[in-house]
Protein backbone atom coordinates (compact mmCIF):
# COMPACT_ATOMS: atom_id res chain seq x y z
CA UNK A 1 0.00 0.00 0.00
CA UNK A 2 1.25 3.43 -0.90
CA UNK A 3 -0.30 6.69 0.24
CA UNK A 4 -0.72 8.97 -2.75
CA UNK A 5 0.39 12.59 -3.01
CA UNK A 6 -3.29 13.49 -2.58
CA UNK A 7 -3.38 11.72 0.80
CA UNK A 8 -0.08 13.25 1.91
CA UNK A 9 -1.26 16.71 0.93
CA UNK A 10 -4.62 16.22 2.68
CA UNK A 11 -2.72 15.54 5.91
CA UNK A 12 -0.54 18.63 5.34
CA UNK A 13 -3.64 20.75 4.67
CA UNK A 14 -5.43 19.54 7.78
CA UNK A 15 -2.33 20.00 9.93
CA UNK A 16 -1.87 23.51 8.55
CA UNK A 17 -5.49 24.36 9.40
CA UNK A 18 -4.92 23.07 12.93
CA UNK A 19 -1.60 24.91 13.29
CA UNK A 20 -2.85 28.28 12.11
CA UNK A 21 -6.25 28.18 13.81
CA UNK A 22 -6.58 31.52 15.54
CA UNK A 23 -10.36 31.69 15.31
CA UNK A 24 -10.24 33.09 11.77
CA UNK A 25 -10.58 31.11 8.53
CA UNK A 26 -7.29 30.18 6.85
CA UNK A 27 -6.92 31.05 3.17
CA UNK A 28 -5.92 28.29 0.76
CA UNK A 29 -3.37 30.59 -0.87
CA UNK A 30 -1.58 30.88 2.49
CA UNK A 31 -1.61 27.11 2.97
CA UNK A 32 -0.38 26.64 -0.60
CA UNK A 33 2.53 28.99 0.03
CA UNK A 34 3.51 27.47 3.39
CA UNK A 35 3.22 23.88 2.18
CA UNK A 36 4.55 24.42 -1.37
CA UNK A 37 1.43 22.86 -2.88
CA UNK A 38 -0.52 24.21 -5.84
CA UNK A 39 -3.59 26.16 -4.75
CA UNK A 40 -5.63 24.45 -7.50
CA UNK A 41 -4.62 21.04 -6.14
CA UNK A 42 -5.56 22.11 -2.60
CA UNK A 43 -8.97 23.23 -3.91
CA UNK A 44 -9.62 19.70 -5.15
CA UNK A 45 -8.58 18.16 -1.83
CA UNK A 46 -10.47 20.64 0.36
CA UNK A 47 -13.59 20.04 -1.72
CA UNK A 48 -13.53 16.35 -0.75
CA UNK A 49 -12.83 17.22 2.89
CA UNK A 50 -15.66 19.75 2.92
CA UNK A 51 -18.15 17.28 1.43
CA UNK A 52 -17.19 14.84 4.19
CA UNK A 53 -17.80 17.63 6.77
CA UNK A 54 -14.18 17.58 7.99
CA UNK A 55 -13.69 21.27 7.20
CA UNK A 56 -16.00 24.23 6.92
CA UNK A 57 -15.66 27.05 4.44
CA UNK A 58 -16.34 30.75 4.76
CA UNK A 59 -17.00 33.00 1.78
CA UNK A 60 -15.98 36.58 1.23
CA UNK A 61 -12.86 38.66 1.61
CA UNK A 62 -12.21 37.24 5.07
CA UNK A 63 -13.15 33.76 3.95
CA UNK A 64 -11.18 30.56 4.02
CA UNK A 65 -11.32 27.22 5.77
CA UNK A 66 -11.36 25.93 9.32
CA UNK A 67 -11.48 22.53 10.91
CA UNK A 68 -15.01 21.40 11.70
CA UNK A 69 -13.90 19.82 14.99
CA UNK A 70 -10.98 20.08 17.44
CA UNK A 71 -7.74 18.40 16.24
CA UNK A 72 -8.13 15.56 18.76
CA UNK A 73 -11.30 14.47 16.90
CA UNK A 74 -9.46 13.68 13.64
CA UNK A 75 -7.48 10.51 13.15
CA UNK A 76 -4.96 10.34 10.36
CA UNK A 77 -6.72 7.18 9.22
CA UNK A 78 -10.08 8.89 8.84
CA UNK A 79 -8.56 11.76 6.85
CA UNK A 80 -6.70 9.37 4.55
CA UNK A 81 -9.73 7.13 4.05
CA UNK A 82 -11.77 10.21 3.16
CA UNK A 83 -9.45 11.26 0.33
CA UNK A 84 -7.88 7.91 -0.63
CA UNK A 85 -10.76 5.52 -0.18
CA UNK A 86 -9.77 1.95 0.61
CA UNK A 87 -6.58 1.67 2.71
CA UNK A 88 -6.07 -2.08 2.41
CA UNK A 89 -2.92 -3.80 1.13
CA UNK A 90 -4.94 -6.37 -0.89
CA UNK A 91 -8.51 -6.95 -2.04
CA UNK A 92 -9.02 -9.95 0.25
CA UNK A 93 -8.89 -8.02 3.55
CA UNK A 94 -10.57 -4.96 4.97
CA UNK A 95 -14.02 -3.48 5.15
CA UNK A 96 -14.98 -4.26 1.55
CA UNK A 97 -12.96 -7.45 1.16
CA UNK A 98 -13.59 -9.68 -1.80
CA UNK A 99 -14.24 -13.18 -0.51
CA UNK A 100 -11.36 -15.37 -1.59
CA UNK A 101 -12.13 -19.00 -2.28
CA UNK A 102 -8.77 -19.97 -0.77
CA UNK A 103 -8.99 -17.62 2.24
CA UNK A 104 -9.44 -20.42 4.75
CA UNK A 105 -6.30 -22.27 3.66
CA UNK A 106 -4.14 -19.41 2.40
CA UNK A 107 -1.19 -18.48 4.64
CA UNK A 108 -0.65 -15.22 2.77
CA UNK A 109 -4.22 -14.16 3.65
CA UNK A 110 -3.18 -14.19 7.31
CA UNK A 111 -0.17 -12.00 6.43
CA UNK A 112 -2.37 -9.46 4.61
CA UNK A 113 -4.82 -9.42 7.50
CA UNK A 114 -2.03 -8.75 10.02
CA UNK A 115 -0.63 -6.00 7.80
CA UNK A 116 -4.07 -4.42 7.41
CA UNK A 117 -4.62 -4.51 11.18
CA UNK A 118 -1.19 -2.99 11.89
CA UNK A 119 -1.71 -0.19 9.34
CA UNK A 120 -5.13 0.64 10.76
CA UNK A 121 -3.89 0.56 14.33
CA UNK A 122 -1.22 3.14 13.50
CA UNK A 123 -3.41 5.39 11.34
CA UNK A 124 -6.37 5.30 13.72
CA UNK A 125 -4.12 5.77 16.76
CA UNK A 126 -2.67 9.11 15.63
CA UNK A 127 -4.69 12.31 15.70
CA UNK A 128 -4.10 15.78 14.33
CA UNK A 129 -3.52 16.82 17.93
CA UNK A 130 -0.66 14.29 18.15
CA UNK A 131 0.81 15.70 14.96
CA UNK A 132 0.52 19.25 16.32
CA UNK A 133 2.54 18.14 19.35
CA UNK A 134 5.17 16.52 17.12
CA UNK A 135 5.36 19.66 15.01
CA UNK A 136 5.77 21.82 18.10
CA UNK A 137 8.60 19.58 19.32
CA UNK A 138 10.33 19.80 15.95
CA UNK A 139 9.96 23.57 15.79
CA UNK A 140 11.22 23.91 19.38
CA UNK A 141 14.25 21.74 18.54
CA UNK A 142 15.05 24.10 15.64
CA UNK A 143 14.93 27.25 17.75
CA UNK A 144 18.38 28.74 18.21
CA UNK A 145 19.27 31.93 20.09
Amino acid sequence: MRISTRGQNAIKLMLDLATYDNGEPVKLKDIAKRQSISEKYLEQIVSVLQKAALVKSFKGSHGGYMLQYPPKEYTVGYILKTVEGNMTPTDCVGENAVICENGGICASHRLWQKLYTAINDVLEGITLEDMLEWQSELWTDQYVI
